[in-house]
């Protein structure tokens, strides 16, 4: 089952779910009652899933962290592929880097990559899990190439667009790797604003 089946999986559980809920004058669907038990349940499954990776977390860790039975994150997200699907469910919100002067995008972009990751959302757990899962690899390759990549290709010269974005693409993943992965000292060590100039230059190189 890839990612894209696995989320489509969830949606239609929910949907399932949905029918025949009383809804309130306006034809919205009242809250579940399990809400908050599904809320506690993915919450904690996004902070295992970001300590530990994909392979070390499991069900019943997820279940003890939210403080219910195993069964019960089976009965909500059916799987612990389905739940992490779930749970890694990312918006990039990537920049327009077309309203920039041509000269500032490729440190913008660097400058945004850093940012996102320093937010400590679920990019760090999803690339940490990218390297060792199939489903997590399918699902930063989605994010890629859903959110990324048209937005980069927007900005890129006609001759050699995809050699292009991919050496883009080496660029930003060798940093995110080294930095917040393998967590190198000597990358860890250099100031963000270094980082941003220097790699920003690499990118702008294949921006322009």
């Amino acid at each position: 089952m890839n990612a894209n089946m696995c989320l489509q999986s969830c949606v239609c559980k929910h949907l399932i779910a949905s029918r025949g809920r009383p809804t309130d004058n306006g034809g919205v669907s009242k809250p579940l009652r399990s809400q908050p038990t599904r809320d506690r349940i993915l919450t904690e499954a996004r902070r295992l899933f970001a300590e530990h990776g994909y392979e070390r977390t499991t069900i019943r860790a997820v279940g003890a962290a939210a403080e219910v039975n195993p069964s019960m994150v089976l009965r909500y997200y059916g799987s612990k592929e389905d739940l992490f699907a779930t749970a890694a469910t990312i918006d990039f919100r990537m920049p327009d880097l077309a309203v920039l002067p041509q000269e500032q995008r490729g440190e913008a972009l660097v400058r945004h990559v850093l940012e996102r990751w320093d937010a400590g959302d679920q990019l760090p757990a999803l690339l940490r899990a990218a390297g060792t899962h199939e489903a997590a690899r399918r699902r930063l390759t989605e994010v890629i190439e859903q959110q990324a990549a048209p937005a980069i290709s927007r900005v890129l010269p006609d001759d050699g667009r995809q050699a292009r974005l991919a050496m883009i693409v080496m660029q930003i993943a060798g940093l995110v790797l080294g930095r917040y992965v393998l967590k190198h000292a000597s990358v860890i060590a250099i100031d963000r604003a270094e980082l941003v100039q220097r790699v920003g230059a690499a990118v702008q190189s294949h921006l322009q």
